[in-house]
């Protein structure tokens, strides 16, 4: 089965960059996407907001980015512990 993502979206928020208890760079972001999309062959105005979380080296590399750049994220869906929502876990990204 496959679980992947690719959603371009911009940074409009960031929490600070913190550590897990083994020492893993971590942060959490919430993301943002506008687009228009064809549903039913109806023109669809869609937005969305989006939790995502990014580990190690990736979540260092986004704690440098600026809120409100726009990016392409890649990764995958999961429901964190005790969660109700999925969450976007950021493998790659690319600046647009």
């Amino acid at each position: 089965m496959e679980n992947r993502v690719v959603l371009t979206a911009c940074i409009a928020e960031a929490e600070p960059l913190r550590y897990t208890p083994a020492g893993l760079p971590a942060i959490t972001l919430l993301l943002e996407h506008e687009s228009q999309q064809t549903e039913a062959e109806h023109p669809r105005a869609v937005r969305a907001a989006i939790k995502a979380m990014a580990f190690g080296a990736m979540a260092e590399r986004l704690a440098r980015q600026n809120i409100g750049s726009l990016w392409t994220f890649h990764g995958f869906l999961a429901n964190p512990r005790n969660g109700k929502t999925a969450v976007l876990h950021i493998q790659d990204i690319q600046q647009n």
